[in-house]
């Protein structure tokens, strides 16, 4: 390169080899960590450093539960690492922003050594990857803390009475989707009456799963209360609207009172039950809609319809029937046209519901429950 007055001078082949670095690290920036898979990340990053300077590359990740470490990805000629050549090779660990030992990367050359531009791009290349591995890692933690909390809240619901007979399922959304919200719940009121619930806190992460233990539990003190359901809506939106950080949920309360053959329905921003007759065949339940918990706004209605113990209720958060690019009206309708082997109760009817709208790839979390009144012993 010429060289011009107060110019630094570059060594033969020194600038094309500097701005042939710079090229490459560009490049890994936006070919390394395109996926938040651990084994996609290992990918991109041996197939990037065939392509840029090596002629084979090899990368063993270490599992988070210190278990030996795995081959998670392979490029090029892999015989010059395993085999009995003595090709030029690199050996460097990948290491997380904390320390934390993520496994190794080998990368072997033949015909010369590696320069110290190349050996740099390598090791960037690595660290990139690393880096984009520990957060991957990191955000895996944080959503198995949420999914577990809330699968241990949902597991466990309230008691109703023994004269109601009922089945619940929480699935969450796929594997790299947070866990939001969704939530059912039942509370044993007295003179054999049950209080059915079902949530869905706006929003998804750890965040809205702890929001919906907190709804969950002023729930449950409010309906201790004994008051109807619409009431029971007013005063827990009054009570979550004086906590600014509370995050808006809709719900869903069905009361039963199994010696009168009702069931009392409110419904706060939510989607509307069905109910599934003795026949298998599907009704949606027509109610009133007010505003969801934690606006202040109130304006909660009752509905009231008769239960028999041939029917079966099914409550749902809008996981079960929304699609992408549809309709809601559309997506209830589809719900509302299934059809039931006669005589189904709760357990059943979930499954079916749940494998007739493939509920398991679902886009959102999905919370059912179904419940249906015991029929009593003839005297």
């Amino acid at each position: 390169m010429a060289e011009r007055a107060g110019e630094r001078t570059w060594p033969e082949g020194e600038y094309e080899a500097v701005l042939a670095r710079l090229d490459a690290m560009e490049h890994a920036a936006a070919e390394i960590g395109t996926s938040l898979d651990e084994r996609t990340v290992c990918g991109e990053l041996a197939a990037f450093l065939v392509r840029r300077v090596a002629d084979a590359a090899l990368v063993d990740l270490r599992s988070s539960d210190d278990a030996p470490p795995l081959r998670a990805a392979a490029a090029g000629n892999t015989a010059l690492l395993d085999g009995s050549t003595a090709p030029a090779v690199l050996v460097l660990p990948m290491l997380a922003r904390d320390g934390a030992d993520l496994g190794q990367v080998r990368v072997a050359r033949t015909g010369r050594a590696f320069t110290a531009h190349e050996s740099a791009v390598v090791a960037h290349a690595v660290q990139l990857a690393a880096l984009h591995l520990g957060h991957a890692r990191r955000l895996a933690a944080t959503e198995a803390t949420a999914l577990h909390l809330q699968r241990a809240l949902v597991a466990e619901p309230g008691r109703p009475h023994p004269n109601l007979e009922i089945a619940g399922r929480y699935l969450p959304a796929g594997p790299r989707t947070l866990v939001g919200g969704d939530w059912f719940e039942t509370v044993r009121l007295h003179f054999g009456r049950s209080l059915l619930v079902v949530g869905d806190v706006m929003g998804h992460g750890l965040d809205a799963a702890v929001d919906m233990n907190a709804y969950r539990s002023a729930l449950r003190e409010v309906a201790a209360t004994d008051l109807p359901p619409h009431r029971v809506l007013r005063q827990l939106d009054a009570v979550v609207a004086e906590d600014e950080g509370r995050r808006p949920a809709t719900c869903l309360l069905i009361q039963v009172d199994p010696a009168r053959s009702t069931a009392t329905f409110a419904s706060a921003g939510h989607l509307p039950p069905v109910v599934f007759a003795a026949d298998g065949s599907a009704e949606l339940v027509d109610l009133p809609v007010g505003p969801p918990l934690g606006t202040g706004l109130g304006g909660y209605e009752p509905a009231v319809r008769t239960v028999t113990p041939a029917d079966t209720l099914l409550m749902f958060t809008d996981g079960l029937v929304e699609r992408r690019g549809e309709d809601i009206d559309h997506s209830l309708a589809r719900l509302a046209a299934l059809r039931l082997p006669a005589g189904s109760g709760p357990e059943a009817v979930v499954d079916e519901v749940l494998r007739r709208l493939d509920a398991h790839t679902a886009e959102d979390d999905v919370a059912v429950l179904a419940a249906r009144v015991r029929e009593r012993p003839a005297p």
